[in-house]
Protein backbone atom coordinates (compact mmCIF):
# COMPACT_ATOMS: atom_id res chain seq x y z
CA UNK A 1 0.00 0.00 0.00
CA UNK A 2 1.61 3.27 -1.08
CA UNK A 3 1.97 6.13 1.34
CA UNK A 4 -0.91 8.60 0.80
CA UNK A 5 1.01 11.31 2.59
CA UNK A 6 3.37 11.64 -0.39
CA UNK A 7 0.74 13.44 -2.49
CA UNK A 8 -1.89 15.93 -1.32
CA UNK A 9 -5.64 15.71 -1.68
CA UNK A 10 -8.44 13.21 -1.42
CA UNK A 11 -8.19 12.18 -5.08
CA UNK A 12 -4.51 11.30 -4.71
CA UNK A 13 -5.16 9.40 -1.48
CA UNK A 14 -7.90 7.34 -3.14
CA UNK A 15 -5.60 6.55 -6.07
CA UNK A 16 -2.74 5.47 -3.82
CA UNK A 17 -4.78 3.50 -1.29
CA UNK A 18 -7.48 1.17 -2.71
CA UNK A 19 -8.80 0.14 0.74
CA UNK A 20 -9.59 3.79 1.42
CA UNK A 21 -12.54 3.54 -1.01
CA UNK A 22 -14.08 0.69 0.95
CA UNK A 23 -13.29 2.28 4.30
CA UNK A 24 -15.06 5.51 3.36
CA UNK A 25 -18.07 3.59 2.02
CA UNK A 26 -18.11 1.47 5.19
CA UNK A 27 -18.12 4.47 7.55
CA UNK A 28 -20.55 6.38 5.35
CA UNK A 29 -23.03 3.50 5.42
CA UNK A 30 -22.57 2.90 9.15
CA UNK A 31 -23.24 6.49 10.17
CA UNK A 32 -26.04 6.95 7.66
CA UNK A 33 -27.76 3.92 9.15
CA UNK A 34 -27.21 5.24 12.68
CA UNK A 35 -28.22 8.83 11.99
CA UNK A 36 -31.46 7.70 10.40
CA UNK A 37 -32.23 6.32 13.86
CA UNK A 38 -30.67 8.96 16.13
CA UNK A 39 -33.42 11.61 15.76
CA UNK A 40 -35.98 8.91 16.59
CA UNK A 41 -34.00 8.06 19.72
CA UNK A 42 -33.64 11.71 20.75
CA UNK A 43 -37.36 12.28 20.23
CA UNK A 44 -38.07 9.33 22.54
CA UNK A 45 -35.78 10.83 25.17
CA UNK A 46 -37.51 14.22 24.96
CA UNK A 47 -41.07 12.85 24.61
CA UNK A 48 -43.76 13.80 27.13
CA UNK A 49 -45.77 10.71 26.15
CA UNK A 50 -44.72 8.41 29.00
CA UNK A 51 -46.51 5.34 27.57
CA UNK A 52 -44.55 5.58 24.33
CA UNK A 53 -41.30 5.50 26.30
CA UNK A 54 -42.04 3.22 29.26
CA UNK A 55 -44.17 0.10 29.81
CA UNK A 56 -47.68 0.89 31.05
CA UNK A 57 -47.04 -0.98 34.29
CA UNK A 58 -44.07 1.28 35.09
CA UNK A 59 -46.11 4.42 34.41
CA UNK A 60 -48.99 3.21 36.58
CA UNK A 61 -46.65 2.18 39.43
CA UNK A 62 -45.00 5.59 39.55
CA UNK A 63 -48.30 7.48 39.22
CA UNK A 64 -49.76 5.47 42.11
CA UNK A 65 -47.03 7.00 44.27
CA UNK A 66 -47.85 10.53 43.22
CA UNK A 67 -44.90 10.96 40.86
CA UNK A 68 -44.54 11.55 37.13
CA UNK A 69 -42.03 9.20 35.51
CA UNK A 70 -41.62 11.77 32.75
CA UNK A 71 -39.68 13.95 35.21
CA UNK A 72 -36.94 11.30 35.23
CA UNK A 73 -37.04 10.12 31.62
CA UNK A 74 -33.40 10.72 30.71
CA UNK A 75 -32.13 9.56 34.09
CA UNK A 76 -33.96 6.23 33.73
CA UNK A 77 -32.88 5.82 30.10
CA UNK A 78 -29.22 6.54 30.80
CA UNK A 79 -29.16 4.31 33.89
CA UNK A 80 -30.73 1.48 31.90
CA UNK A 81 -28.15 1.98 29.16
CA UNK A 82 -25.32 1.77 31.70
CA UNK A 83 -26.69 -1.45 33.20
CA UNK A 84 -27.10 -3.06 29.78
CA UNK A 85 -23.57 -2.01 28.81
CA UNK A 86 -22.27 -3.54 32.04
CA UNK A 87 -23.78 -6.88 31.01
CA UNK A 88 -22.68 -6.66 27.37
CA UNK A 89 -19.03 -5.75 28.03
CA UNK A 90 -17.98 -9.30 29.10
CA UNK A 91 -20.11 -10.80 26.32
CA UNK A 92 -18.27 -8.70 23.76
CA UNK A 93 -14.98 -9.66 25.42
CA UNK A 94 -15.90 -13.33 25.06
CA UNK A 95 -16.82 -12.85 21.39
CA UNK A 96 -13.49 -11.14 20.61
CA UNK A 97 -11.44 -13.62 22.66
CA UNK A 98 -12.96 -16.82 21.28
CA UNK A 99 -13.70 -16.06 17.64
CA UNK A 100 -11.46 -14.79 14.80
CA UNK A 101 -12.06 -11.43 13.16
CA UNK A 102 -13.81 -12.98 10.14
CA UNK A 103 -16.49 -14.29 12.53
CA UNK A 104 -17.02 -11.63 15.21
CA UNK A 105 -17.04 -8.60 12.90
CA UNK A 106 -19.95 -9.81 10.72
CA UNK A 107 -21.65 -11.27 13.79
CA UNK A 108 -21.86 -7.85 15.50
CA UNK A 109 -23.64 -6.30 12.51
CA UNK A 110 -25.87 -9.32 11.86
CA UNK A 111 -27.16 -9.09 15.45
CA UNK A 112 -27.95 -5.39 15.00
CA UNK A 113 -29.81 -6.08 11.75
CA UNK A 114 -31.97 -8.72 13.46
CA UNK A 115 -32.80 -6.26 16.25
CA UNK A 116 -33.89 -3.62 13.73
CA UNK A 117 -36.42 -6.02 12.25
CA UNK A 118 -37.90 -6.41 15.74
CA UNK A 119 -38.07 -2.62 16.19
CA UNK A 120 -39.81 -2.27 12.85
CA UNK A 121 -42.64 -4.41 14.25
CA UNK A 122 -42.65 -2.61 17.62
CA UNK A 123 -43.01 0.85 16.06
CA UNK A 124 -45.45 -0.35 13.40
CA UNK A 125 -47.82 -1.72 16.05
CA UNK A 126 -47.15 1.12 18.54
CA UNK A 127 -46.05 -1.25 21.30
CA UNK A 128 -46.09 0.48 24.70
CA UNK A 129 -42.65 0.90 26.22
CA UNK A 130 -40.88 0.73 22.87
CA UNK A 131 -39.06 3.99 23.62
CA UNK A 132 -36.87 2.75 26.48
CA UNK A 133 -35.81 -0.40 24.63
CA UNK A 134 -35.07 1.51 21.43
CA UNK A 135 -33.18 4.28 23.23
CA UNK A 136 -30.94 1.81 25.05
CA UNK A 137 -30.43 -0.38 21.99
CA UNK A 138 -29.51 2.60 19.79
CA UNK A 139 -26.90 3.73 22.33
CA UNK A 140 -25.43 0.22 22.42
CA UNK A 141 -25.50 -0.03 18.62
CA UNK A 142 -23.70 3.29 18.17
CA UNK A 143 -20.89 2.54 20.58
CA UNK A 144 -20.18 -1.07 19.66
CA UNK A 145 -20.59 -0.67 15.89
CA UNK A 146 -18.36 2.41 15.73
CA UNK A 147 -15.66 1.08 18.07
CA UNK A 148 -15.50 -2.15 16.05
CA UNK A 149 -15.15 -0.08 12.88
CA UNK A 150 -12.17 1.91 14.16
CA UNK A 151 -10.51 -1.18 15.64
CA UNK A 152 -10.76 -2.78 12.20
CA UNK A 153 -9.31 0.34 10.57
CA UNK A 154 -6.27 0.00 12.85
CA UNK A 155 -5.86 -3.51 11.42
CA UNK A 156 -6.04 -2.22 7.84
CA UNK A 157 -3.88 0.96 8.11
CA UNK A 158 -0.64 1.78 9.92
CA UNK A 159 0.18 5.04 11.75
CA UNK A 160 1.61 6.88 8.72
CA UNK A 161 -1.43 6.08 6.60
CA UNK A 162 -3.80 6.90 9.46
CA UNK A 163 -2.43 10.45 9.72
CA UNK A 164 -2.97 10.95 6.01
CA UNK A 165 -6.40 9.40 5.55
CA UNK A 166 -8.31 9.16 8.84
CA UNK A 167 -9.63 12.66 8.26
CA UNK A 168 -11.03 11.53 4.91
CA UNK A 169 -12.55 8.39 6.42
CA UNK A 170 -14.09 10.57 9.13
CA UNK A 171 -15.43 12.87 6.41
CA UNK A 172 -17.07 9.88 4.72
CA UNK A 173 -18.78 9.13 8.01
CA UNK A 174 -19.80 12.76 8.40
CA UNK A 175 -21.40 12.74 4.95
CA UNK A 176 -23.36 9.72 6.18
CA UNK A 177 -24.23 11.65 9.33
CA UNK A 178 -25.61 14.39 7.08
CA UNK A 179 -27.51 12.03 4.80
CA UNK A 180 -29.04 10.07 7.70
CA UNK A 181 -30.92 12.92 9.43
CA UNK A 182 -31.85 14.32 6.02
CA UNK A 183 -33.58 11.04 5.20
CA UNK A 184 -35.33 11.17 8.56
CA UNK A 185 -36.24 14.83 8.19
CA UNK A 186 -37.81 14.28 4.76
CA UNK A 187 -39.52 10.94 5.31
CA UNK A 188 -40.31 10.63 9.05
CA UNK A 189 -43.73 12.27 8.78
CA UNK A 190 -44.45 10.82 5.31
CA UNK A 191 -43.68 7.13 5.73
CA UNK A 192 -43.73 6.80 9.52
CA UNK A 193 -41.00 6.02 12.01
CA UNK A 194 -41.28 2.23 11.63
CA UNK A 195 -40.14 2.22 8.01
CA UNK A 196 -36.98 4.10 8.94
CA UNK A 197 -35.78 0.86 10.56
CA UNK A 198 -35.79 -0.82 7.15
CA UNK A 199 -33.72 2.01 5.68
CA UNK A 200 -31.11 1.54 8.40
CA UNK A 201 -31.01 -2.22 7.74
CA UNK A 202 -30.12 -1.56 4.11
CA UNK A 203 -27.10 0.53 5.07
CA UNK A 204 -25.88 -2.06 7.59
CA UNK A 205 -25.95 -4.67 4.83
CA UNK A 206 -23.54 -2.45 2.86
CA UNK A 207 -21.27 -2.42 5.94
CA UNK A 208 -21.12 -6.21 5.88
CA UNK A 209 -20.06 -6.15 2.23
CA UNK A 210 -17.30 -3.62 2.98
CA UNK A 211 -15.95 -5.81 5.80
CA UNK A 212 -15.63 -8.66 3.30
CA UNK A 213 -13.81 -6.41 0.77
CA UNK A 214 -11.37 -4.98 3.38
CA UNK A 215 -10.39 -8.30 4.94
CA UNK A 216 -7.51 -9.04 2.47
CA UNK A 217 -5.95 -5.63 3.18
CA UNK A 218 -5.96 -6.28 6.93
CA UNK A 219 -4.24 -9.63 6.32
CA UNK A 220 -1.68 -7.97 4.05
CA UNK A 221 -0.77 -5.31 6.62
CA UNK A 222 -0.43 -7.89 9.39
CA UNK A 223 1.85 -10.00 7.20
CA UNK A 224 4.02 -7.01 6.23
CA UNK A 225 4.41 -5.92 9.85
CA UNK A 226 4.94 -9.43 11.22
CA UNK A 227 1.91 -9.09 13.51
CA UNK A 228 -0.31 -11.88 14.79
CA UNK A 229 -3.09 -12.59 12.33
CA UNK A 230 -6.55 -11.34 13.16
CA UNK A 231 -7.85 -14.53 11.54
CA UNK A 232 -6.97 -16.32 14.76
CA UNK A 233 -8.87 -15.79 18.00
CA UNK A 234 -7.02 -13.57 20.49
CA UNK A 235 -7.88 -15.62 23.54
CA UNK A 236 -7.50 -14.19 27.02
CA UNK A 237 -10.00 -13.15 29.65
CA UNK A 238 -13.37 -11.64 28.82
CA UNK A 239 -12.46 -8.90 31.33
CA UNK A 240 -9.07 -8.19 29.72
CA UNK A 241 -10.21 -4.83 28.34
CA UNK A 242 -11.04 -3.37 31.76
CA UNK A 243 -7.85 -4.82 33.24
CA UNK A 244 -5.77 -3.14 30.54
CA UNK A 245 -7.49 0.18 31.24
CA UNK A 246 -6.67 -0.17 34.94
CA UNK A 247 -3.05 -1.25 34.36
CA UNK A 248 -1.77 0.80 31.39
CA UNK A 249 -1.19 4.55 32.00
CA UNK A 250 -2.06 5.54 28.41
CA UNK A 251 -5.32 3.59 28.54
CA UNK A 252 -6.17 5.22 31.87
CA UNK A 253 -5.57 8.63 30.30
CA UNK A 254 -7.77 7.70 27.33
CA UNK A 255 -10.46 6.62 29.80
CA UNK A 256 -10.20 9.94 31.64
CA UNK A 257 -10.51 11.83 28.37
CA UNK A 258 -13.56 9.79 27.42
CA UNK A 259 -15.23 10.08 30.85
CA UNK A 260 -15.07 13.86 31.09
CA UNK A 261 -15.75 14.28 27.37
CA UNK A 262 -19.00 12.43 27.97
CA UNK A 263 -19.61 14.72 30.94
CA UNK A 264 -19.61 17.94 28.94
CA UNK A 265 -21.73 16.34 26.23
CA UNK A 266 -24.28 14.99 28.71
CA UNK A 267 -24.79 18.35 30.41
CA UNK A 268 -25.42 19.99 27.04
CA UNK A 269 -27.68 17.15 25.88
CA UNK A 270 -29.86 17.34 28.99
CA UNK A 271 -30.29 21.10 28.78
CA UNK A 272 -31.20 20.74 25.12
CA UNK A 273 -33.71 17.98 25.90
CA UNK A 274 -35.38 20.23 28.50
CA UNK A 275 -35.79 22.95 25.89
CA UNK A 276 -37.26 20.51 23.36
CA UNK A 277 -39.68 19.02 25.89
CA UNK A 278 -41.02 22.47 26.70
CA UNK A 279 -41.29 23.44 23.03
CA UNK A 280 -42.74 20.30 21.43
CA UNK A 281 -44.51 18.37 24.19
CA UNK A 282 -45.86 15.09 22.79
CA UNK A 283 -45.18 16.05 19.14
CA UNK A 284 -42.65 13.29 18.38
CA UNK A 285 -42.38 14.11 14.68
CA UNK A 286 -41.69 17.79 15.36
CA UNK A 287 -39.05 16.96 17.97
CA UNK A 288 -37.48 14.45 15.59
CA UNK A 289 -37.19 17.15 12.91
CA UNK A 290 -35.62 19.58 15.40
CA UNK A 291 -32.94 17.11 16.43
CA UNK A 292 -32.29 16.29 12.79
CA UNK A 293 -31.59 20.00 12.14
CA UNK A 294 -29.09 20.13 15.02
CA UNK A 295 -27.33 17.03 13.70
CA UNK A 296 -27.10 18.59 10.25
CA UNK A 297 -25.38 21.70 11.66
CA UNK A 298 -22.95 19.61 13.71
CA UNK A 299 -21.95 17.47 10.78
CA UNK A 300 -21.53 20.38 8.36
CA UNK A 301 -19.02 21.85 10.80
CA UNK A 302 -17.31 18.49 11.32
CA UNK A 303 -16.87 17.75 7.61
CA UNK A 304 -15.31 21.17 7.06
CA UNK A 305 -12.68 20.30 9.65
CA UNK A 306 -12.16 16.79 8.29
CA UNK A 307 -11.64 17.86 4.70
CA UNK A 308 -9.57 21.00 5.21
CA UNK A 309 -7.94 20.87 8.66
CA UNK A 310 -7.56 17.38 10.18
CA UNK A 311 -5.11 15.84 7.72
CA UNK A 312 -2.85 18.90 7.68
CA UNK A 313 -2.95 19.22 11.48
CA UNK A 314 -2.12 15.55 12.15
CA UNK A 315 0.72 15.45 9.62
CA UNK A 316 2.20 18.81 10.59
CA UNK A 317 1.85 18.79 14.38
CA UNK A 318 0.84 15.25 15.41
CA UNK A 319 -2.12 14.40 17.64
CA UNK A 320 -1.51 17.17 20.21
CA UNK A 321 -3.52 20.00 18.63
CA UNK A 322 -6.23 17.58 17.44
CA UNK A 323 -6.92 16.64 21.06
CA UNK A 324 -6.19 19.93 22.82
CA UNK A 325 -8.06 22.35 20.53
CA UNK A 326 -11.48 20.68 21.21
CA UNK A 327 -10.65 20.72 24.94
CA UNK A 328 -9.99 24.45 25.03
CA UNK A 329 -13.02 25.12 22.79
CA UNK A 330 -15.31 23.24 25.19
CA UNK A 331 -13.82 25.09 28.16
CA UNK A 332 -14.45 28.45 26.47
CA UNK A 333 -17.98 27.41 25.49
CA UNK A 334 -18.95 26.49 29.06
CA UNK A 335 -17.50 29.74 30.39
CA UNK A 336 -19.75 31.61 27.95
CA UNK A 337 -22.78 29.51 28.92
CA UNK A 338 -22.12 30.08 32.63
CA UNK A 339 -22.26 33.82 31.95
CA UNK A 340 -25.24 33.76 29.52
CA UNK A 341 -27.13 30.45 29.38
CA UNK A 342 -29.37 31.35 26.42
CA UNK A 343 -31.04 28.49 24.48
CA UNK A 344 -29.46 29.46 21.15
CA UNK A 345 -26.02 29.60 22.75
CA UNK A 346 -26.59 26.09 24.15
CA UNK A 347 -27.28 24.88 20.61
CA UNK A 348 -24.22 26.72 19.26
CA UNK A 349 -21.90 25.21 21.87
CA UNK A 350 -23.43 21.80 21.17
CA UNK A 351 -22.54 22.21 17.50
CA UNK A 352 -18.99 23.36 18.31
CA UNK A 353 -18.43 20.62 20.89
CA UNK A 354 -19.64 17.66 18.86
CA UNK A 355 -18.30 19.03 15.58
CA UNK A 356 -14.84 19.45 17.14
CA UNK A 357 -15.02 15.93 18.56
CA UNK A 358 -15.92 14.35 15.22
CA UNK A 359 -13.61 16.55 13.16
CA UNK A 360 -10.49 16.59 15.33
CA UNK A 361 -10.73 14.65 18.59
CA UNK A 362 -11.94 11.34 17.21
CA UNK A 363 -9.44 11.06 14.30
CA UNK A 364 -6.64 12.13 16.66
CA UNK A 365 -7.43 9.43 19.21
CA UNK A 366 -7.92 6.73 16.61
CA UNK A 367 -4.46 7.25 15.08
CA UNK A 368 -2.99 6.35 18.47
CA UNK A 369 -4.58 2.89 18.33
CA UNK A 370 -2.67 2.07 15.13
CA UNK A 371 0.50 1.99 17.25
CA UNK A 372 -0.62 -0.31 20.06
CA UNK A 373 -1.03 -4.06 20.45
CA UNK A 374 -4.06 -5.71 18.88
CA UNK A 375 -5.51 -6.67 22.27
CA UNK A 376 -5.37 -3.02 23.32
CA UNK A 377 -7.29 -1.79 20.29
CA UNK A 378 -9.99 -4.46 20.37
CA UNK A 379 -10.38 -5.04 24.11
CA UNK A 380 -9.15 -1.96 25.98
CA UNK A 381 -10.52 0.38 23.32
CA UNK A 382 -13.91 -1.34 23.45
CA UNK A 383 -13.97 -1.06 27.25
CA UNK A 384 -13.24 2.69 27.03
CA UNK A 385 -15.65 3.35 24.16
CA UNK A 386 -18.52 1.43 25.74
CA UNK A 387 -18.24 0.84 29.50
CA UNK A 388 -16.33 4.01 30.41
CA UNK A 389 -18.51 6.02 28.03
CA UNK A 390 -21.74 4.82 29.61
CA UNK A 391 -20.33 5.18 33.13
CA UNK A 392 -19.85 8.82 32.26
CA UNK A 393 -23.39 8.98 30.89
CA UNK A 394 -25.05 7.64 34.02
CA UNK A 395 -22.84 9.69 36.35
CA UNK A 396 -23.44 13.02 34.68
CA UNK A 397 -27.10 12.54 33.85
CA UNK A 398 -27.85 12.22 37.58
CA UNK A 399 -25.44 15.03 38.41
CA UNK A 400 -27.32 17.21 35.94
CA UNK A 401 -30.61 16.30 37.60
CA UNK A 402 -29.27 17.58 40.94
CA UNK A 403 -27.63 20.69 39.50
CA UNK A 404 -30.71 21.58 37.43
CA UNK A 405 -32.59 22.28 40.68
CA UNK A 406 -30.48 25.44 40.96
CA UNK A 407 -30.89 26.59 37.36
CA UNK A 408 -28.98 26.48 34.10
CA UNK A 409 -26.26 28.85 35.27
CA UNK A 410 -25.20 26.46 38.05
CA UNK A 411 -25.21 23.57 35.57
CA UNK A 412 -22.80 25.40 33.31
CA UNK A 413 -20.58 26.59 36.17
CA UNK A 414 -20.09 22.93 37.10
CA UNK A 415 -19.53 22.29 33.41
CA UNK A 416 -16.53 24.65 33.45
CA UNK A 417 -14.80 22.33 35.95
CA UNK A 418 -15.74 19.22 33.94
CA UNK A 419 -14.46 20.85 30.75
CA UNK A 420 -11.20 21.62 32.56
CA UNK A 421 -10.80 17.94 33.51
CA UNK A 422 -11.53 16.98 29.90
CA UNK A 423 -8.74 19.28 28.72
CA UNK A 424 -6.39 17.83 31.36
CA UNK A 425 -7.21 14.33 30.11
CA UNK A 426 -6.35 15.41 26.56
CA UNK A 427 -2.99 16.76 27.76
CA UNK A 428 -2.18 13.48 29.55
CA UNK A 429 -2.98 11.45 26.42
CA UNK A 430 -0.79 13.69 24.30
CA UNK A 431 2.11 13.29 26.73
CA UNK A 432 1.81 9.51 27.17
CA UNK A 433 1.27 8.62 23.51
CA UNK A 434 4.69 10.10 22.79
CA UNK A 435 6.25 7.06 24.46
CA UNK A 436 4.69 4.62 21.98
CA UNK A 437 6.68 3.09 19.11
CA UNK A 438 6.38 5.18 15.96
CA UNK A 439 5.90 8.48 17.78
CA UNK A 440 6.82 11.37 15.50
CA UNK A 441 7.86 14.90 16.18
CA UNK A 442 5.67 17.76 14.96
CA UNK A 443 6.18 18.28 11.26
CA UNK A 444 7.57 14.79 10.67
CA UNK A 445 5.30 13.26 8.02
CA UNK A 446 7.48 10.32 7.14
CA UNK A 447 6.00 6.81 7.49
Amino acid sequence: MADPTDRPGLRAALAESPPLWWSILYFFSLLTGYYVLRPVRDAMGASSDAVAVFPRAWVAWVEARGQDIGDFTLQVLFTGTFLVMLVLQPLYGALVARFPRRVFLPAVYAIFIACLFAFFLAFHYQVAGRGIVFFIWTAVFNLFAVTVFWSFMADVFDNAHAKGIYGYIGAGGTVGALVGPTITRVFAERVGVANLMLVSIGFLCVCLFCIFKLRPWALKREHERGEASGERAMGGSVWAGLRLVARVPLMRAMAMLMFFGVGVGTLLYNEQAKIVRNAFGADAAGATTYFANIDLAINLFAITLQLFVTRWLLRRFGVGPALLIPGFAVLLGFCMLAASPFPMLVAAVQVATRGGEFGLGKPGRETIYTRVEREWRYKAKAAIDTFVYRTGDVTFVWLHKALALFGSQVVFLAGVFIAGMFTLGAWRVVRLQGTLPGASKPGDTRP
